[in-house]
């Protein structure tokens, strides 16, 4: 891959990578004390003045959040990964078979790590 396209997949890598980022800042905070870095919330309540209702809707929206924190995690985990790969000299090759992937597949999803065939998802 030439300097010109890994560039440009850099600048998509760590577009995605802010977008990301904002994202998990609008349903969690960064947390040093998890391994992800990230925790769910749902905002702020005083249970002592809140009805049962509204203590379970928080509840319930701080697990819908934890499961979407969750995947931007690990779609944020993957973007760091092929930048990774960049700075490396990998990024662009198929963990399978180490031929290069194919550029369109790498348009679609430029923190993708294997070819088309070797996609099993």
């Amino acid at each position: 891959m030439n300097t010109k396209d890994l560039k440009y997949f850099e600048e998509k890598l760590l577009a995605e990578k802010n977008e990301l980022e904002e994202d998990l800042a609008k349903i969690a905070k960064k947390d040093s004390h998890t391994a992800s870095g990230w925790e769910s919330t749902a905002g702020n309540i005083e249970v002592d003045s809140a009805d049962e209702n509204e203590v379970a809707d928080k509840f319930e929206e701080e697990e819908e959040n934890a499961i979407i924190a969750n995947q931007l995690e690990n779609q944020l985990t993957e973007v760091k990964a092929a930048l990774d790969r960049i700075k490396t000299g990998k990024f662009g090759i198929c963990e399978t078979c180490g031929k290069p992937m194919e550029k369109g597949r790498l348009e679609a999803n430029p923190s993708a790590r294997v070819s088309i065939k070797h996609d099993h998802k």
